[in-house]
């Protein structure tokens, strides 16, 4: 335990695998009291897209939170034709609204920590777009906007609001993506690192932007790819 974090408190979404298991891991082994919230798991179960899920969430910060990280998210897939109202929907509601909610409703309760940070979670495809992903993509592009209008307005109540933009990451989100040999080959082929990357890789990103050490980072979209974006 490093005590880097130690006396902090955080809210973790999407906690119960992946990105979000991981950050939780490394936020608590830097000393933090974390809450994970997820639709399964240990922690809270709470789904970040409905009213009653961001009312429990809330009510879990009890007053009191220096960090809230708005990882929870999906990614819909589909042609443009196939594309209906509904997927559409959904990937909004949980990669943008619920994240706009839980920040609109914590600030005040951030605001009265010496170091409050909200760090959200985009994407490579907050910087580009890609054929059948228009609802990600769209989703993932208004949570940096957000990021950086947040950043702006909550800056001078000692707020600071980052976004992390991961690239390919093996998760459970993507395990059918990389079981695809000819994935696995495009996209190491484009990192300079040769490689994909891991959850920790990020949750590292979350624990060091989550620290005094970032203090003077705002309003950023922090990309983490191995290097695949040096090619764009």
């Amino acid at each position: 335990m490093t005590g880097r974090l130690a006396g902090r408190r955080a809210i973790v979404t999407g906690a119960a695998s992946g990105i979000g298991a991981a950050t939780v891991k490394r936020l608590t082994t830097d000393g933090a009291e974390v809450i994970g919230v997820d639709l399964m798991g240990d922690g809270l179960i709470a789904d970040v897209a409905t009213d009653a899920g961001v009312a429990a969430i809330i009510a879990a910060a009890g007053g009191r939170l220096d960090i809230l990280i708005n990882n929870a998210g999906v990614c819909p897939i589909a042609p443009l034709a196939e594309l209906d109202d509904a997927l559409w929907a959904n990937g909004f509601a949980v990669n943008v609204t619920a994240p706009f909610r839980l920040s609109r409703a914590l600030a005040p309760v951030l605001a009265r920590s010496k170091a409050g940070r909200i760090i959200n979670t985009g994407s490579i495809l907050s910087s580009y777009g890609d054929a059948t992903l228009a609802a990600y993509s769209a989703s993932k592009h208004a949570i940096l906007g957000l990021t950086r209008a947040l950043a702006n307005e909550l800056g001078p109540m000692g707020i600071t609001v980052n976004c992390i933009q991961p690239g390919a990451i093996v998760t459970g989100m993507t395990k059918g993506l990389f079981e695809n040999p000819a994935s696995v080959a495009h996209y190491t082929s484009r990192s300079p690192l040769g490689r994909l990357g891991q959850p920790e890789d990020i949750a590292d990103v979350f624990a060091f932007l989550a620290s005094d050490d970032a203090r003077f980072i705002t309003g950023q979209g922090v990309i983490v790819d191995g290097g695949v974006m040096s090619h764009s």
